[in-house]
């Protein structure tokens, strides 16, 4: 209840009744959308009404990507791939978004790289690489994409890790690269606030994916990877890219209309254990 004499804020909080997730009408850009958790966004955006424009580097997965939410909501995305390090191409993605859509409503920022190597080890070539990928061109779209944002009071998530919040040896640059993506959140959110722009970010854990195959593991060292999830992740197991894309659409959603500058884990407990 608002007392008589008080103002009313600039900003209406939304009316009591409940809210399901939904992206109906939503225009959402999508990074990494060829592969792995950022393809499972994808669909999910198309069943959840999203009006998608859809990146990534290899061009026949996402096509794949694209023919698959296509089937979903009977109307073919965008498609705007690109080397995220290309700064040229980083301008078409919104660019394009933009003059096909007539607005932006949604960014997610999940393309990355995962990349082996121990501060021995670690070239800074490797350390570069891993940091223009991870860091400097998600910097690069958010900040192009905010003024879209603005004026649609949007949102966006940015695809971070459980490697940002707790540290493990042999992924350095990794480690390196999600801290810096949770504090760009949680900065650009409170800088953003004040334009009814929310920015979160969610942190996987081991997600059943291409990543880490692509850093350099073989079939029996990606085995034994997920094996050791049984010990690793308080529920037992490795995550689906399902799951964390139901966490993003929530996040995306004006389900979470109050919710901004969080880096929320979904690690099966990852991030709350300790070795004892």
């Amino acid at each position: 209840m608002i007392r008589k004499g008080r103002s009313h804020d600039q900003a209406t909080p939304p009316s009591g009744r409940a809210k399901m997730i939904s992206l109906r009408g939503k225009v959402c850009l999508v990074t990494g959308a060829s592969s792995g958790i950022g393809a499972s966004t994808a669909l999910l955006f198309a069943r959840l009404g999203a009006r998608l424009a859809l990146s990534g580097r290899n061009e026949e997965k996402l096509q794949e990507t694209s023919q698959g939410c296509e089937e979903i909501c009977k109307e073919k995305p965008l498609l705007v791939p690109g080397d995220l390090t290309d700064e040229a191409r980083v301008r078409g993605m919104v660019e394009q978004t933009v003059a096909h859509y007539g607005q932006l409503d949604v960014l997610v920022n999940n393309g990355g790289i995962l990349s082996m190597g121990s501060i021995e080890t670690t070239t800074l070539e490797d350390y570069d690489r891993v940091m223009n990928v991870n860091v400097r061109s998600l910097f690069h779209l958010t900040h192009l994409a905010v003024p879209h944002l603005i004026k649609t009071k949007g949102n966006i998530v940015n695809v971070s890790s459980v490697n940002g919040q707790r540290s493990f040896p042999g992924v350095l640059a990794y480690c390196v690269s999600k801290s810096a993506v949770d504090q760009l959140t949680r900065c650009a959110a409170l800088e953003l606030a004040s334009k009814q722009v929310r920015v979160n970010a969610v942190c996987p854990g081991v997600i059943v994916t291409e990543l880490q195959r692509r850093a350099g593991l073989d079939e029996e060292q990606y085995s034994q990877f997920l094996q050791r999830c049984q010990q690793t992740h308080a529920l037992g197991r490795p995550g689906t890219v399902e799951e964390v894309a139901q966490t993003i659409a929530f996040l995306a959603s004006d389900a979470a209309s109050f919710i901004t500058g969080v880096t929320m884990p979904v690690d099966g407990g990852r991030h709350a254990m300790c070795p004892r």
